[in-house]
């Protein structure tokens, strides 16, 4: 397996875990070798994705990098967004979804790297999206203080929710029977079924990401040095831990045979690996930790074989929607909140659509060709804009 972050330094970093017996003959060590260091944004990174080829980052440079890590080279960059890339989400090896400030939502061929659909999703950012476990359907938030629900099947809006703030994180459930809405430093529960909010978790600082630890814990960073599990049901706070010396960033959790796992990034430089335990009320343990003397803000995991069980791609639109009509009329009557439905054209951007080449160097390098041009091309770009500006 291998640890991946990106840092407000541009940089990507990988590690290589090794998981290697003890002498004792005990419980295995948990060992991560660094591996690479990859320069090819021309800003902070924003976020980052993983499937079971690639590794995509996106950055406040507007672009999305392609590496492939099973040949350790970096396959090349897609150019379609004007403004920092907020979040990307792979479903299965055959498609991306990205999402952008210009309040684009993005579907991209995982295997051509073609932008499949271009969707003005908010009228201000788009700042997450989150696809359902079935691949049919997909919630996004954005600055424009709405929640928005996308068949997927037919790339179109289904609802629109009128939220009162802005909200900066919107969650499936593993299995896609509850999704969190995160505004500042409290978590909204809605039930599918009912499209109303089941309960509110409040935490002590504003959050910067959650993870599912299983269908009904949430594990929870924020503006702190602590991680903290709660019971989405209860509305409890099972256990909390310290994990860092400064505000944790980022969580990503995964499991593999014997060991069910939480990684936790910081802006301390440290990537962390923690055993969970059966009880969530117990803290989990150290496995490892390894220091990037960076300020990091975005972290996935790569596992070389694929451990879940998604199908390879979004559902074609022959299947229908997963939105039930009872499930449409519930979410409609809904009490306060405006809901509309409503379909939005694809407008896909031609011009700027699609993947910049293929790189044969390996990720290792910094000085790569392709990358150069790129930079190139994006500098004589600005310049260009602002000249229109000017005039």
């Amino acid at each position: 397996m291998e640890l991946v972050a990106g840092c407000y330094e541009q940089v990507l970093f990988g590690f290589t875990v090794h998981l290697e017996p003890e002498a004792c003959g005990g419980h295995k060590k948990w060992t991560p070798v660094a591996d690479f260091t990859h320069h090819a944004h021309t800003a902070s990174l924003s976020a980052v994705a993983v499937n079971s080829r690639f590794v995509v980052t996106g950055s406040k440079d507007e672009t999305i990098h392609i590496y492939d890590m099973k040949k350790k080279i970096e396959h090349g960059a897609l150019v379609h967004h004007n403004g920092t890339i907020t979040c990307l989400k792979f479903f299965g090896n055959r498609h991306l979804i990205s999402g952008g400030e210009d309040g684009l939502i993005c579907v991209w061929d995982a295997k051509k790297w073609e932008c499949l659909k271009s969707i003005k999703a908010h009228k201000g950012h788009v700042t997450f999206l989150s696809i359902h476990p079935s691949g049919k359907l997909a919630l996004s938030v954005g600055t424009d203080k709405t929640l928005r629900t996308w068949n997927l099947v037919e790339g179109r809006s289904a609802f629109i929710k009128n939220i009162k703030q802005s909200a900066n994180i919107v969650e499936w459930s593993p299995k896609g029977d509850k999704y969190i809405v995160v505004i500042l430093n409290k978590i909204d529960i809605y039930q599918l079924d009912t499209a109303s909010v089941s309960g509110t978790i409040t935490n002590e600082k504003r959050i910067s990401s959650v993870t599912f630890l299983s269908e009904s814990v949430l594990a929870v960073a924020g503006d702190e040095e602590v991680v903290r599990f709660f019971d989405c049901d209860s509305l409890v706070c099972l256990c909390e831990f310290k994990a860092h010396e400064n505000r944790v960033k980022d969580l990503f959790s995964f499991e593999i045979p014997e060991h069910h796992v939480i990684v936790t990034a910081s802006s301390d430089g440290f990537i962390k690996m923690w055993k969970l335990k059966q009880d969530k009320k117990v803290p989990p343990s150290l496995l490892c930790e390894v220091n990037t003397n960076a300020r990091l803000t975005c972290l996935g995991v790569w596992l070389d074989k694929v451990t879940d069980t998604k199908s390879d791609s979004l559902p074609p639109a022959a299947e229908p929607s997963p939105v039930s009509e009872e499930q449409s009329k519930i979410i409609n009557k809904e009490s306060g909140d405006t809901v509309q439905e409503e379909e939005i054209q694809s407008k896909p951007n031609t011009k700027k659509c699609g993947s910049t080449g293929d790189s044969n160097k390996p990720a290792k390098g910094n000085n790569l060709v392709s990358t150069k041009k790129r930079k190139m091309v994006e500098m004589l770009e600005k310049k260009k804009r602002k000249k229109k500006k000017d005039k």
